[in-house]
């Protein structure tokens, strides 16, 4: 992004949204993953997000980006954290860095089917979770997730 005024490049972090999106299956919660179709993270489990854009509510982004991944429809979105991913290149120079808005919703309706940059798409229980996910952090925010439905 350049400043008009001054003429310099200002760097600043990119806002993405992650939805962990669940139900009750036949075993107990499940979480809904979905597979990496395209870089960053190519064939890497996570849960549906993207960036935001320009004009949208994160809340907007939220229900658009699950929408295009997934195909389904969501309620009950509510904020789990905001996270930073911040990675450094040799010498520690940020390379890039991400503020992530991580929400829970319900699964509302539809049939999870991988849309967009996602290349599969499923239900699984909550406690199988972890071993799909590669990044600590999303673990803890499904985690976080299911222990709101499960107080709420």
């Amino acid at each position: 992004m350049n400043n008009a005024e001054t003429g310099t490049s200002v760097q600043r972090p990119v806002v993405g949204v992650g939805v962990a999106i669940f139900r009750q299956g036949l075993a107990g919660l499940e979480v809904l993953l979905i597979r990496r179709g395209k870089p960053p993270h190519e064939g890497e489990w996570s849960i549906p997000g993207g960036k935001q854009e320009w004009g949208e509510t994160v809340q907007e982004a939220a229900k658009r980006e699950v929408m295009e991944e997934t195909g389904l429809t969501i309620a009950n979105l509510k904020l789990i954290d905001v996270v930073d991913a911040v990675i450094r290149a040799q010498h520690g120079v940020v390379s890039r860095h991400l503020t992530l808005v991580d929400f829970r919703a319900d699964w509302a309706g539809g049939d999870a089917r991988a849309g967009d940059d996602a290349s599969d798409a499923r239900w699984v229980p909550v406690a199988e979770a972890p071993s799909y996910i590669t990044w600590t952090e999303t673990t803890r925010i499904i985690q976080a997730g299911a222990a709101m439905e499960q107080t709420s």
